[in-house]
């Protein structure tokens, strides 16, 4: 997060060079400068207030700055800080770090939900969609990429995608990229919830019941055996979720005690806020982004455990390519608009994809490693849900039991299960307030030129999104059906609408806009239309 700030400082203004003779030592982390050079940083900031960022006329050009290794960043609390190595331009990641940086970005929550949307689209139309899906959803990456470039006669180096939306669209471009970005980030940090609360609640109903040596079988239709995978949907209807049948020793009157008290909907929703809500009212959230690594390592784990599973399981596949029997379902359904929900915010990077890219060492090669991150992301996808799929035992059990989170299938004393539902949770929780620290930045800085502007403020967001958070997980704990309302929407603008429509606006500018451009490019607006709308209609 440090590096992705300062990478934002330096995109909005040129360092300022304070002469070694006027820096007083203080000690060896922080170091002072005199009366005279902060008047001379004052006058500096002065001037630059004269004229807008993206005008150059009275920013001092290239040839009179310092070397790198002489320039410090000034505070206004009065304090230089030295800065080992910077350049007015791009970062020093080699191509292997962007693209590592772009998948790990990318995977996200969706990856849980792949399997169930491909049992949604079909098998075959799955595979098919997250293809096609990764392939549109790469292409309009690429415009995003290139639309700065498609600005004349104006320094766009330090923009953004909604800078570039506002130099099209006006005021409507920057409010409208504000509200589809904070549709994007509430949405994912609602999602969080949901599955922090799931994966709290099995966690604690496994210690409880390995503490208190309480042998407890879910009254849930599922397979026999070591590597047993359950149907919960099939008893959803008829008994209560954490409903269980106890076996062996234990205290019957305190194990219904906690079965009342730790419930997935009714009341872990509602611990949570104990140990999040503070966390989110934090002005920095800059110590939770060392954490980030867990990311990658849940990730590596989840591909892990669905190839031990896999193994395990077999292979349990049937084509019936239009109709369905008790077991299997089509290849090819017409509830598909589902799953392309769900894949528009799994490949979902395009709000932040400049940023990245800006710290690539070989800026030529970024659309190559942009095309080759998307490859890797798609191949993870793909791997995850088609083994899931395929190994999913059918029969004894219907494809149709296969959940919105595939580790739901796995009962909660499976000790695999587990492990993964410990990192995710850990790891979401180090994540959360980060999504809330960017939610807040953006919201409040629009609006009262700061991001912290009182603890009330904050306080009175947070509940907000909180809220929405505990109502879901109360009301609506279905992940897959979150992720694609919020994919489609957010991905509509972002997505599908506003590179088709740069691309589209900057060629007609320049006389070179062509019928079959034209065509393509409102065809991909009406697919992300098709996209959004779908979603409420199945």
């Amino acid at each position: 997060l440090r590096v992705f700030l300062l990478s934002l400082f330096f995109s909005s203004f040129r360092p300022f060079h304070v002469e070694p003779t006027n820096i007083v030592s203080v000690n060896d982390d922080m170091q002072r400068v005199t009366d005279e050079a902060s008047a001379m940083n004052k006058r500096i900031h002065y001037y630059s207030r004269l004229t807008s960022p993206a005008d150059r006329a009275l920013i001092a050009p290239d040839h009179v700055l310092p070397a790198p290794d002489e320039i410090y960043v000034y505070s206004p609390l009065g304090t230089a800080f030295k800065v080992d190595s910077c350049t007015d331009g791009y970062g020093k990641n080699s191509s292997l770090v962007t693209i590592f940086m772009i998948w790990n970005t990318m995977m996200g929550t969706s990856i849980l939900s792949i399997p169930w949307g491909i049992k949604q689209a079909g098998f075959t139309s799955g595979i098919i969609l997250i293809l096609l899906m990764g392939i549109l959803t790469l292409y309009c990456c690429y415009r995003v990429v290139k639309s700065r470039q498609m600005i004349p006669l104006t320094d766009t180096s330090n923009w953004e995608f909604p800078d570039v939306c506002k130099y099209y669209f006006g005021s409507f471009g920057q409010w409208s990229s504000l509200l589809f970005s904070m549709v994007s980030l509430v949405g994912a940090m609602v999602v969080y919830w949901v599955l922090m609360s799931n994966f709290l609640f099995n966690t604690g109903k496994f210690i409880y019941n390995f503490v208190h040596d309480i042998n407890v079988t879910d009254i849930i239709p599922g397979t026999n055996g070591s590597n047993k995978v359950i149907c919960p949907s099939a008893a959803s209807a008829h008994l209560p979720q954490n409903r269980s049948v106890m076996f062996s020793s234990g205290n019957r009157t305190s194990f219904e005690l906690f079965e009342e008290w730790w419930d997935k909907s009714r009341t872990v929703p509602f611990y949570l806020i104990a140990v999040l809500l503070p966390l989110l009212n934090l002005k920095s959230p800059s110590f939770f982004a060392k954490f980030n690594v867990l990311g990658t390592v849940s990730v590596v784990y989840l591909v892990f455990l669905v190839t031990v599973k896999a193994a395990h399981l077999g292979i349990h596949l049937e084509f019936n390519w239009f109709t369905e029997n008790e077991f299997f379902v089509a290849e090819f359904r017409t509830l598909f608009p589902q799953l392309t929900g769900v894949l528009t915010l799994a490949f979902f990077i395009h709000n932040c994809v400049i940023t990245l890219l800006q710290n690539n060492r070989n800026q030529e090669n970024n659309v190559r490693d942009l095309s080759i991150a998307y490859f890797l992301v798609g191949l993870t996808y793909l791997y995850v849900g088609v083994i899931i799929f395929a190994s999913f035992p059918s029969p004894p059990l219907s494809k149709e039991c296969i959940e919105q989170n595939f580790l739901d299938n796995f009962p909660s004393d499976d000790i695999m299960s587990f492990v993964a539902r410990i990192f995710l949770l850990f790891q979401m929780m180090t994540v959360y307030p980060l999504l809330g620290y960017l939610a807040r930045v953006q919201l409040l800085r629009q609006f009262f030129g700061n991001a912290y502007p009182s603890l009330f403020h904050v306080l009175f967001l947070n509940l907000v999104i909180v809220g929405a958070g505990v109502a879901m997980a109360r009301f609506y704990p279905n992940i897959g059906g979150i992720i694609r309302y919020s994919g489609a929407t957010c991905g509509l603008a972002f997505v599908f609408v506003y590179p088709s429509l740069i691309y589209m606006i900057s060629l007609h500018r320049a006389g070179q806009l062509t019928w079959p451009a034209l065509i393509i490019h409102i065809f991909i607006i009406l697919l992300g239309l098709a996209n959004l709308i779908a979603q409420f209609l199945l």
